[in-house]
């Protein structure tokens, strides 16, 4: 079986893990930091907002059960791509929307999407999304992994809009 990896950020990383997870397609999710360039980054520095880092999360998926085009079509659909370093009540740049792109094709794919949501009209102010090359993804704590699974009705600003 072939995987691929998606390195995803669209603000706090436990609502993205929920739904993500439920795609079919989906192998498996963790989730932590990306985007940085402070070594070993923890929760409580990058929540302070100086590490570069945005609270992120990686997926492993099977690209004969979903393509990485639907995993950013759900991506565009669960958080609001117009806000910079903004999602619900979290503010800051480790809140940030951002893709994290693995090759050259899924850097493709992400302008194209990109560029697709926002002719659609559905948000009213432009997509901010970074589109950035990977560079390294370090997991957050044990007790951030399967957050909602391990914390029902737990915070969460995501939810999957039409």
């Amino acid at each position: 079986m072939t995987q691929e990896t998606a390195t995803l950020a669209g603000g706090c990383f436990w609502g993205m893990e929920d739904i993500l997870r439920k795609l079919p397609g989906v192998l498996s999710t963790k989730v932590g930091y990306a985007g940085g360039t402070t070594a070993n980054p923890t929760y409580l520095t990058v929540k302070k907002g100086d590490t570069g880092h945005a609270e992120s999360m990686q997926l492993t998926f099977d690209p004969g059960k979903v393509s990485y085009a639907e995993i950013l079509n759900l991506f565009f659909k669960m958080h609001d791509p117009t806000t910079v370093d903004r999602q619900g009540n979290d503010l800051g740049s480790q809140y940030r929307s951002a893709i994290f792109f693995h090759t050259e094709e899924q850097k493709k794919t992400a302008e194209e999407m990109k560029a697709k949501v926002d002719q659609t009209g559905k948000w009213k102010r432009p997509i901010v999304t970074q589109i950035v090359p990977y560079t390294q993804f370090h997991s957050a704590e044990d007790y951030h992994q399967d957050y909602l699974v391990k914390n029902p009705g737990g915070y969460t600003c995501h939810y999957v809009r039409d």
